[in-house]
């Protein structure tokens, strides 16, 4: 059973939602980065999306880009990132992990070897903008025939006449773009941004979560009926650089927002 639906399955008996974080792969260096991964499990992370620096990071905004930006400056790269991957696995780390890139990373590695290297090293799930749902043949038919990794589905509030198409065949969960634009727009959502999410909650057969713009649980509290979970990723990125990634403080905000998030 892949780790997605493992964790939010405990979640749903729990009566939960989900907490989810971006971090960008490789900063501030990559044992750091290791080790944000290890203290995000320890401290109550449900789902980690890890980024994949990429030159050209279309859907994301200013925050991510310059993370990105430094990321690539101190060498990280695809191959760099699975290895990673691979010795926190080693360590007994279980927190499912997406990656969240962009297509040209995978087709540089080579399609079937880069979806051979995700269930080698443990990754659960792909989150890729820039790959449209009609373009998504080729790294289905690589991923076809198992359930250790995913490709999740992401809908937008223009995604209204697709939504149905999208989600009737996604796995794991769905990711609910917020608003319209680039990640890290501070809560300025949509604004039909709850009449958007009931119609997928309404077409989705697994759970959805909502990013984009979240900072804390308060952001999202008044649609907590219509979602599964939220992901923060610009937020939690300048929140690390801004301390200097200390682990408490990392630790500290993930348990304040999980507590706040499940509060009635």
């Amino acid at each position: 059973m892949n780790r997605i639906d493992q964790k939010l399955q405990t979640l749903q008996e729990k009566g939960e939602k989900a907490f989810i974080t971006y971090m960008t792969a490789g900063l501030p260096d990559m044992e750091r980065c290791k080790e944000l991964i290890r203290t995000q499990e320890k401290a109550g992370t449900d789902v980690i999306e890890l980024g994949i620096p990429f030159s050209d990071p279309v859907a994301d905004g200013p925050v991510i880009q310059q993370a990105s930006y430094e990321s690539i400056l101190l060498g990280t790269n695809i191959t760099k990132v699975f290895q990673a991957v691979e010795e926190v696995r080693g360590e007994g780390v279980e927190i499912p992990i997406v990656f969240m890139l962009y297509y040209n990373t995978i087709l540089h590695y080579g399609v079937q070897a880069f979806v051979d290297r995700c269930l080698q090293v443990g990754v659960d799930g792909l989150l890729i903008p820039d790959l449209p749902y009609e373009e998504q043949g080729e790294i289905n038919a690589c991923l076809d025939g198992q359930d250790t990794t995913y490709l999740l589905q992401l809908v937008s509030p223009i995604s209204a006449d697709r939504i149905e198409m999208i989600t009737k065949e996604a796995k794991g969960f769905v990711y609910c773009v917020s608003s319209m634009g680039v990640t890290g727009q501070a809560a300025d959502f949509h604004k039909e941004v709850r009449s958007y999410l009931e119609k997928v909650k309404a077409a989705s057969p697994i759970p959805i979560m909502m990013g984009f713009g979240i900072r804390n649980a308060e952001d999202v509290a008044n649609l907590k009926d219509t979602i599964d979970g939220a992901i923060v990723g610009s937020y939690f990125i300048n929140l690390m650089k801004q301390y200097g990634y200390d682990m408490s403080v990392a630790e500290q905000y993930i348990r304040k927002f999980k507590k706040e998030l499940n509060e009635n």
